[in-house]
């Protein structure tokens, strides 16, 4: 089904950390990559060339395990009629249910969040996740620095990750000489002491910027000129300097005045995450906060609006380590649902299962379980909502996080 972004993304990041705690029993564990071009009748002839030599391995269960592993592999290929946009990732091999001798071949459909660009295919002990990985690195790293004569922050900002990466104290004298002290005097030194500080603060900078993260792009900010003095003298490297995106006044330098840079430079940084998670949880708390406020929050509030067509955005914290649970009455049908957390999971799941039937009695149960978040984006589709999974890493998520980690803005009451 149709996702946003970041569910499809919280997607990918999920199974991610599911596969990379898997481990096969010798090379027994397919890593297929297929890039948007490659014609789906190719790839199907390639992995018909590794079945006839995966015949030749000597292991018979390796063997067999391998050739189950790319029937299963063909088979779900045959399904598709063109690659898909970004390409197709697929993970596909035997892994042990119950310990050595209980291995059922698995398979993992992935719909890359970027395309791929090159053809894989390995048969391993391990998954391949590494072109995965790399693909959910935040593409553009923004650099802050917030200046005044009294002190300098560094910051980045990737995607939904905002962090305060250094800060300098200037030492510098104010501007009220000391009795004595030509003004002429006190002056000279006191532009002495700036220019060595704002050599610190270039320092500091280039180290940060370019060679502990390497940033696309430089917002610079402070109250007062300190600022514009410290880039007219060009104290900065020449690589920085080129990516300044813009120059704006606070109120506040240091690390307040980095916050401050954030808030002041949405325009700037619209496609940054960030600014999208920030613009909806204040929204969010904007409404919740009024007395004829659109918004709710709580995980049965939630379901509620999505049940009736309410809901507009459902905001979801990536925390939220819920699990939706199905029960399908084996003799009448009728089905039962909870969601719990997963910490509670086990003792839920064994009431749900001991409860009999309401409409037969019967203690007979067909029973499914899904990641809560997959089920809400499910639900939220099917009445027209979006979702937004929103990052626990940000000052946004752990404000979400006070709220019950779940909330949605309406269309209406």
């Amino acid at each position: 089904m149709p996702t946003s972004n970041s569910v499809a993304l919280y997607r990918v990041k999920r199974l991610l950390a599911e596969l990379s705690e898997k481990k096969g029993r010798g090379t027994e564990l397919i890593s297929l990559y297929i890039p948007p071009k490659k014609a789906i009748h190719e790839v199907i002839s390639n992995l018909r060339e590794e079945y006839g030599t995966a015949a030749n391995i000597k292991s018979d269960s390796t063997r067999n395990h391998v050739m189950d592993a790319l029937v299963k592999t063909m088979q779900r290929l045959k399904l598709y009629k063109t690659t898909p946009e970004n390409g197709l990732v697929i993970f596909c091999g035997a892994l042990p249910t119950d310990g050595p001798g209980s291995e059922t071949i698995f398979l993992y459909e992935v719909y890359p969040p970027k395309p791929i660009q090159t053809y894989l295919y390995r048969c391993d002990d391990h998954f391949h996740l590494d072109i995965l990985k790399d693909m959910l690195k935040e593409e553009k790293v923004i650099g802050l620095l917030s200046i005044d004569a009294t002190e300098a922050a560094i910051g980045i900002l990737a995607g939904s990750r905002f962090e305060v990466v250094d800060e300098v104290t200037s030492g510098v004298s104010g501007k009220h000489r000391a009795g004595g002290q030509s003004a002429r005097r006190f002056e000279r030194l006191r532009e002495m002491e700036l220019t060595e500080y704002y050599h610190r603060v270039a320092r500091h900078a280039n180290k940060a910027l370019l060679e502990d993260h390497t940033v696309q792009g430089l917002i610079v900010g402070g109250p007062g000129g300190t600022k514009d003095d410290f880039l007219k003298g060009e104290y900065l490297d020449y690589r920085l300097r080129k990516m300044i995106l813009a120059v704006l006044d606070t109120s506040y330098a240091g690390r307040e005045g980095l916050r401050e840079l954030v808030d002041k430079a949405s325009d700037i940084l619209q496609d940054v995450r960030l600014i999208e998670e920030k613009k909806l949880v204040t929204r969010f708390l904007r409404e919740v906060n009024s007395a004829d406020g659109l918004a709710v929050y709580s995980v049965k509030d939630v379901l509620e609006a999505l049940q009736k067509g309410s809901a507009e955005t459902v905001l979801v914290s990536e925390d939220l380590d819920w699990i939706h649970i199905k029960l399908v009455c084996a003799k009448c049908g009728s089905t039962r649902e909870a969601n719990v957390p997963r910490s509670d999971y086990i003792q839920e799941k064994q009431k749900l299962i001991s409860t009999p039937c309401e409409n037969c009695g019967s203690l007979e149960f067909e029973v499914s379980e899904r990641d809560f978040i997959e089920y809400l984006a499910d639900q939220a589709y099917l009445s027209g909502a979006n979702v937004e999974v929103i990052s626990s890493r940000s000052e946004e998520g752990e404000m979400l996080k006070s709220f019950g980690g779940l909330a949605a803005l309406l269309r209406y009451k």
